[in-house]
């Protein structure tokens, strides 16, 4: 079970620490994870193909479709490391396969990577709010319906500078999402899912309105890649651009050439990092899940990145698809559809709105993720514990979220709203972090032999060795256009090799610093904590005992709540036990975590100070560290694993104790069976405290009520036949009738008298199965030990002996 990381010298002055390694999840579906993944990678649709073309030329759209396939294979390495490692991710499988120093180089490109998403998705859907102003002004002008005013103010059309008015945006959008990632607030899955039924709306009816313009008015032939049409612009050259090789490279069409295209293109594929972070929360069967989402996710990508970057050409005229539309493709397929200008004018609306949400879900997707690769790092002693310090008030990694979007800003101003700049310079960390994963993972089919969940194919056996045909070919793909890549990229190059270089820089310096300064954590923890690691939280195994009460902490300066609950508590009879979850953003933790990555410097403060508080009262506390994405999920589960009777928490800053119940009593109804029901008391900084019932429980009477049930009791026992019958018999009795009239026609007339009894007319929610959404009881509860799970209750007026002495309805601290 929980094994020691030290052993123990003297427990006298050492307090034991139980760090759970094993993350606590709310699992979700494969479309659910599908989503989350299609959020990020169908957001380069939107911008994927005109980059492409205006790089080299208008056979683009074939490069973007070979990309589009090409992903089904670089999304297959992907699979297979996260069959490996369920913690997957570059940073992890380049470490195990490479080492330190590569892995930190892999993480820098993909820091540039999500620094980059950023910037280019918030730019790109100002760009098509932009275009949809002006053109709604320019129709509006033709119509005769704009004033004169207007006119002279704007000297002729009304009209918004694009570039600018997606600076703007992209900064409010993304100042906006830097605030939701301070306080701790993210995307959900649900909401992932949402956008992508209305993103799936839009490409049907895009899809499906294109094939009737096809129909009516023809379409423009898409040349395939031949010497003619494939039209290299100066920047797509990059450093070649002044050589001979590059003036003869658009008369002869070879390899070189399909690489340099291929490498103009490749923008379109990304997001494979956010499978293998989402990897880690899909439910059981996990890697037949992971296939399926796989599988949506190729599918789809290429119906909307693909087949849409061929009816640009189609559809598009070339007079205007890349001096008007370069930026907002989508946008120009809506105007060019066979149709009323006023109903192509409604659907550009709406396409609109879809990349605003898919745009802007990207922006909030790669902060998430840079936060989550930063933590990460920071976590296995690369970067300062000064990095993940948390928000005072909001709990959350603030500096690095800080420090992210400070370079995404940066980013979106030096840019200038350019899409073609941004996206050249994008391409960087997609490529390079693609070609670490896939070389780790070659380097790994030789290192270790064992047995796999699946392997990428075709894989033929040559004398015994298994030669890996598919992963060696995809490798040598990514290689060979990364690095071309840094030759037509000038870009890319320059902005890619500085920001990883000083990156890697940042890595390599902290981690040094880090080193003397975890040799003294270490030192100090040996003096003062005994560390136990356990992959699950059993009570048995922790050597808690049955109805223990829970104590949530989080910040050392406000243990109020810790302090109350020792005044009450008899340790002797009934265990304290200080919880400490750690919140893993998306993509924090995503890997193996040793117990040193929990216990941080931190925790070593937090727990410092309540073992001080405990010492105080000369009290026994036991310690426990759980990581989990959710914290009321953790509270909930720990506290049904350690089968707890209360849980003790303090009023939190962002929220009310009503609130604080209420998220706790649906993480409880989403935990699975079998699942015990608890005391949650919220303890308020003046010591009020307010106490809910988590789950179903015995509901508190009135004393005429009990006599009421008395009275029928003593009556009906004088009946022939029912002498001994119980207190129980009729309120069971009494309570099958009522379910019984309230699903039948009498349900008008009891909820009119219920309504009257209680004098309210309007309904409280429920904090947990049973819990009759209960308004907060200010009590000062009686401390007892609680009755084992399977002792009986006893009768509310203690007759006939059928159970005991009655026992008081809130138990724990």
């Amino acid at each position: 079970m929980a094994s020691p990381l030290q052993p123990a010298t003297s427990t006298a002055n050492r307090v034991r620490i139980v760090v759970a390694t094993s993350v606590m999840l709310t699992f979700i579906s494969y479309w659910r994870a599908a989503a989350i993944v299609l959020n990020d990678l169908g957001s380069s649709a939107f911008y994927a193909a005109g980059i492409a073309e205006q790089a080299v030329g208008k056979s683009a759209p074939w490069f973007i479709l070979g990309v589009m396939l090409f992903s089904f294979a670089v999304r297959a390495v992907y699979v297979e490391s996260c069959s490996m490692f369920v913690r997957g991710g570059v940073y992890r499988v380049v470490k195990e396969a490479l080492g330190g120093t590569l892995a930190k180089i892999s993480v820098s490109a993909l820091m540039f990577d999500y620094i980059l998403t950023g910037p280019i998705s918030g730019v790109s859907a100002g760009q098509y709010i932009a275009g949809l102003i002006n053109d709604t002004f320019a129709t509006a002008d033709s119509h005769g319906w704009v004033p004169r005013a207007m006119h002279n103010l704007f000297h002729g059309v009304p009209h918004v500078d694009v570039n600018w008015t997606s600076v703007v945006f992209a900064v409010i959008v993304t100042m906006y999402f830097w605030w939701q990632n301070t306080k701790g607030i993210q995307e959900s899955s649900e909401k992932a899912l949402r956008v992508m039924q209305i993103t799936t709306v839009m490409v049907v009816m895009l899809l499906g309105w294109s094939a009737f313009t096809l129909l009516k008015q023809g379409f423009q032939p898409v040349p395939l890649p031949s010497g003619g049409s494939l039209k290299f612009s100066p920047e797509a050259m990059g450093f070649l651009k002044h050589t001979n090789f590059a003036r003869d490279l658009a008369g002869k069409f070879g390899i070189l050439g399909i690489l340099i295209a291929f490498g103009h293109s490749v923008l379109a594929m990304s997001g494979e990092e956010s499978l293998a972070q989402v990897n880690r929360e899909l439910a059981h069967p996990k890697l037949k899940n992971l296939k399926r989402a796989a599988i949506i996710i190729a599918v789809y990508s290429l119906v909307f990145t693909g087949l849409t970057a061929l009816l640009f050409v189609m559809i598009i005229p070339d007079s205007v698809r890349i001096p008007v539309y370069k930026d907002n493709l989508i946008a120009g397929l809506a105007m060019y559809q066979y149709g009323p200008v006023l109903l192509k004018l409604i659907f550009r609306a709406f396409v609109v709105v879809v990349g605003f949400l898919i745009l802007s879900g990207a922006v909030n997707t790669a902060i998430i993720g840079s936060n989550g690769v930063l933590n990460r790092i920071s976590e296995d002693g690369v970067l300062t514990d000064w990095f993940r310090q948390p928000h005072p008030r909001f709990g959350t990694t603030y500096r690095i979220v800080n420090m992210v979007v400070f370079l995404q800003l940066f980013t979106i101003l030096v840019s200038h709203g350019n899409v073609y700049l941004l996206g050249e310079a994008y391409a960087f960390g997609v490529i390079w972090s693609f070609t670490f994963n896939s070389l780790a993972m070659l380097v790994l089919r030789i290192k270790y032999k064992g047995e796999r969940g699946w392997k990428v194919p075709p894989n033929i056996t040559i004398a015994g060795h298994e030669i890996p045909l598919g992963l060696g070919s995809v490798f040598l793909v990514l290689l060979s256009t990364a690095i071309v890549n840094l030759f037509t990229k000038s870009i890319a190059t320059v902005a890619g090799l500085s920001f990883a270089g000083a990156f890697f820089l940042i890595f390599t310096v902290s981690e040094r610093v880090n080193r003397s300064k975890h040799a003294l954590a270490e030192l100090h923890m040996k003096e003062h904590f005994q560390l136990l690691q356990s992959d699950t939280v059993e009570r048995s195994g922790l050597g808690i005992r049955p109805g223990s009460v829970m104590v949530t902490v989080r910040d050392y300066n406000t243990l109020n709540h810790l302090k109350w609950a020792l005044e009450r508590i008899d340790t002797k009879e009934q265990d304290i036990v200080v919880m400490s979850a750690r919140v893993s953003q998306f993509g924090t933790a995503a890997y193996d975590l040793s117990t040193e990555q929990i216990f941080s410097d931190y925790e070593q403060q937090l727990f410092t100070r309540a073992v001080s508080v405990a010492e105080n009262f000369g009290k026994h506390v036991s310690l426990l560290v759980v990581p989990a994405r959710d914290p009321w999920s953790a509270i909930v589960q720990t506290a049904n694993n350690l089968e707890a009777s209360a849980v003790v928490s303090g009023l939190s800053s962002k929220m009310t104790s009503q609130e604080q119940a209420f998220f706790l009593g649906h993480a409880w109804e989403a935990m699975p069976e079998p699942k015990r029901q608890f005391i949650f008391q919220v303890v308020r900084p003046d010591l009020k405290v307010d106490t809910f019932h988590i789950g179903p429980h015995t509901p508190s009477l009135k004393t005429e009520d009990v006599h009421l049930v008395h009275r029928l009791w003593l009556n009906i026992t004088h009946e022939p036949g029912l002498e001994a019958l119980h207190h129980h018999d009729i309120l069971t009795e009494a309570l099958t009738r009522f379910a019984r009239e309230y699903a039948g026609h009498d349900r008008q007339d009891i909820l009119r008298d219920l309504r009257k009894a209680s004098g309210v007319t309007v309904t409280t929610r429920a904090l947990g199965a049973g819990n009759e959404g209960s308004a907060p009881q200010t009590t000062e509860p009686l401390t007892v030990r609680p009755p084992a799970p399977d002792a009986p209750r006893g009768d509310l007026d203690g007759d006939k002996n059928d159970g005991g002495p009655p026992t008081p309805p809130v138990v724990g601290p």
